[in-house]
């Protein structure tokens, strides 16, 4: 499936599954029987829902990494097609496709479980990356063979890293050094950096990343570069759903960079693209389009939250 010396925005590199996400009235106590009032399935995975949250805001977008040759994975398969994300760097096997069962809240918090334990790590000999040319690899960690191997390929090319590292684990660590962009999540800055504080977990990871992004959910970002640091308030929405705002957002970051966009106008444009993803249930369902997110963004209402 692969095209020959293709150039994108943004190459998603990392883990695919399939969700099966249920609204619940409250977290299930031990040993109980619940019952869901809704049900979603569909594809989902850090990286796959960032490429696909690229191809929805208007940017051309691939993905590289594993999907079985069970149903989950074929449904999978034929969303990334739907949706415009070109799977020419995917491979197909007899390990079974990943699968999270997320349990949404009233108030739009949920818990994930995921199975990936047999999710086989890529070898970059499985994969033409010497056909795929893109403005910005986008990581989670997942794949890391096969994003160091896109990294070492870029070398000689403007091609920016931005990782997102939402936990801490030894892809993450790999491919931490060779990072443009850290767009971290809170619980990554703290375990990482053992400092509660937000903003003394900057100064610790601003030493082994150029730029520093760190998502704190309703409370916004902080950040800091070589330019300074500063903090952004989240946008207010009435949310159904927080599954998947991280993956948004960091589809949306990646975008605007590639575009060109400057920094404070890159985080505005993620920071609504995730707040928008909130309103659905569902992390692909979410994702806004180009026109939802210039809709927002124009809104003379438009408000963000202070915490």
């Amino acid at each position: 499936m692969t095209l020959t010396h293709m150039v994108f925005d943004v190459l998603c590199i990392g883990l695919a599954t399939y969700d099966v996400v249920m609204t619940v009235d409250h977290h299930p106590e031990p040993d109980i029987k619940c019952l869901a009032s809704g049900l979603l399935t569909a594809g989902g995975g850090p990286a796959a829902n960032a490429a696909v949250a690229v191809a929805r805001l208007g940017g051309k977008s691939a993905f590289a990494g594993y999907l079985g040759r069970d149903a989950f994975g074929e449904q999978h398969l034929q969303e990334f097609l739907q949706e415009g994300v070109d799977p020419g760097w995917i491979v197909r096997g007899s390990i079974p496709t990943p699968l999270s069962v997320v349990l949404v809240k009233p108030d739009g918090d949920r818990t994930v479980v995921c199975h990936k334990a047999q999710m086989p790590v890529l070898n970059p000999r499985e994969l033409d990356l010497g056909a795929c040319h893109a403005r910005i690899i986008l990581a989670d960690g997942h794949q890391p063979w096969i994003a160091m191997e896109a990294v070492r390929q870029a070398g000689s090319s403007p091609a920016l890293v931005v990782l997102d590292a939402g936990s801490v684990h030894a892809g993450v660590l790999e491919l931490l050094p060779h990072t443009d962009y850290l767009v971290a999540s809170a619980r990554f800055a703290q375990d990482f950096t053992g400092k509660a504080d937000p903003h003394a977990a900057l100064e610790v990871l601003c030493q082994h990343a150029p730029c520093v992004v760190i998502t704190l959910g309703r409370d916004g970002l902080v950040w800091r570069n070589e330019r300074g640091e500063g903090s952004m308030p989240a946008f207010t929405v009435d949310a159904v759903d927080t599954t998947g705002a991280g993956d948004t957002f960091h589809g949306a970051f990646a975008l605007a960079i590639a575009r060109g966009r400057d920094f404070p106008a890159a985080l505005t444009f993620a920071s609504a693209a995730a707040a928008l993803c909130c309103r659905k249930l569902g992390a692909r369902p979410g994702a806004p389009t180009e026109q939802e997110l210039k809709t927002f963004l124009q809104a003379p209402a438009l408000q963000v939250c202070n915490g």
